[in-house]
């Protein structure tokens, strides 16, 4: 038995999946991983183990390294566990200009971790990423569908005060996101 086997999307999860492959003509299921890996990723904490991967492969009818080479190019999947709140802050020219730097070090030292890690609590995972889409409005960061723009340092202190509490894993996904397929 394979650990693709061992994994189980909720029913609610794999209809989605399911609908999405449908708006593809056949042979074309790929064209739906990265909204599947989405869903995936919302479903198991926040990351994408190879069992996990495994599944969505199987669910397109696609070779697992298909899955594997489109979630290791892209920083908006996790392959190692994350925090409840994933903290990525925009590292391109425009933020960095205009403060990212001082962001992201006022983090680091706030949660005590570095670029890359988590707190030894789980809540926090703190990750500089490429364009975020927000130039006019650098420095901003992204912790999950939601951008938060033109940030001061004490607007990063509220922004960790409000989020210390998740109850569950940031998620790019929100109730209405692939809800109308």
């Amino acid at each position: 038995m394979s650990d693709s086997n061992k994994i189980t999307f909720s029913p609610e999860s794999e209809a989605l999946i399911k609908n999405l492959v449908k708006r593809y003509p056949e042979g074309k299921h790929k064209s739906a991983l990265l909204p599947a890996l989405h869903i995936a990723q919302a479903e198991f904490n926040g990351w994408l183990s190879a069992p996990v991967m495994d599944k969505v492969a199987e669910l397109l009818n696609l070779q697992p390294i298909e899955v594997y080479e489109v979630a290791s190019f892209y920083s908006m999947y996790n392959l190692k566990p994350v925090g409840k709140c994933l903290i990525e802050v925009c590292r391109t020219s425009s933020c960095w200009l205009r403060g990212a730097e001082d962001v992201v070090k006022h983090i680091e030292k706030r949660l005590g971790i570095k670029d890359g890690e988590t707190t030894t609590d789980g809540k926090f995972t703190l990750k500089t990423v490429e364009c975020l889409g927000s130039c006019g409005t650098a420095p901003m960061l992204q912790i999950g569908q939601t951008f938060y723009e033109n940030l001061t340092l004490e607007k990063v202190d509220k922004i960790l005060e409000e989020w210390k509490d998740a109850g569950k894993h940031s998620s790019y996904l929100d109730e209405h996101t692939f809800r109308n397929i």
